[in-house]
């Protein structure tokens, strides 16, 4: 086995509203190549890092909005998420969940602070992924996940801290999440000076965040909220924390398709991109109150 060098490392972009809920910033796709194609099937990532909102009565989000032809998941590290969508997903998040939303044929969804926890106010942290589908399953029907932390698989690594999985394995564990195409998901947990191997096939497209303190990655300094991309070759990394840390490890199968997007859709091709504006206008996709 070969060690999967970095290929790059990103400091946070500056941060955008999307809405009025979520101060994200946007690693994929963003400049330095990584596009749609490159990351596939990680097509989208926006990352809400630590900010604190203050208490309101109207809780802050994104309204009403349609989606097609992949899946939206929320990853919760600190604040609470409710969902709604049109065939009748949702619940709340909160720190350690996840959402998982297929949006797959069409949904309206809406996302926003859970409504006790906005009243409250405090400090907001998650990460949004749009995950792309396969084209043979581009429509099909919608659905959702709900994972609560403790129905994830936590593998322990003694003195180490442990890994934690969404989606995926990780040493002949299995995370709850299932997907139409292999998907790694994990958070590596890590105590000061705990290390954890991970090893992925080669041509996995490959990356994490430092989401929590600092760590080293393959013996490079890697600073809280930065991105890093790994290259196509090799297979396994080390992540070492040089303090208390959570790293989000992110690797999956290129599903190597025709990428058409445009907005909320992505599909194959442009033909398809049309439609999918047809069938939202005509209110194929359901109907949810704002």
């Amino acid at each position: 086995m070969k060690t999967k060098n970095i290929e790059l490392v990103l400091a946070p972009p500056a941060p955008h509203f999307v809405g009025d809920g979520f101060r994200v910033h946007n690693f994929i796709p963003s400049a330095y190549h990584l596009d749609m194609e490159r990351m596939d099937p990680f097509i989208m990532l926006d990352y809400n890092s630590k900010h604190f909102f203050s208490p309101t009565d109207i809780p802050r989000g994104v309204g009403v909005h349609p989606h097609r032809g992949f899946e939206t998941v929320t990853i919760a590290y600190n604040g609470k998420v409710e969902h709604h969508d049109s065939a009748g997903g949702g619940g709340i998040i909160g720190q350690g969940d996840v959402q998982w939303m297929t949006a797959a044929s069409g949904v309206l969804h809406k996302e926003f602070h859970e409504t006790e926890w906005a009243k409250e106010g405090g400090v907001f942290q998650m990460v949004q992924l749009w995950v792309n589908l396969p084209a043979k399953d581009k429509m099909s029907t919608p659905k959702y996940q709900a994972i609560k932390n403790d129905q994830m698989t936590k593998v322990n690594l003694g003195e180490n801290g442990f890994v934690e999985i969404i989606a995926g394995d990780y040493n002949g564990n299995t995370g709850p999440a299932t997907t139409f195409s292999p998907v790694n998901m994990m958070n590596a947990k890590l105590h000061k000076d705990g290390k954890a191997t991970f090893n992925f096939p080669s041509h996995y497209n490959t990356c994490l965040i430092v989401i929590e303190g600092n760590v080293k990655v393959n013996d490079n300094n890697l600073a809280t909220d930065h991105f890093v991309l790994f290259e196509n070759e090799g297979e396994f990394f080390t992540i070492e924390a040089t303090e208390e840390a959570i790293v989000l490890v992110l690797s999956g199968e290129p599903l190597n398709e025709p990428i058409a997007a445009h907005g909320p859709f992505v599909m194959n091709t442009r033909e398809e991109i049309i439609q999918a504006f047809k069938d939202f206008n005509q209110g194929k996709f359901g109907f949810l109150e704002d």
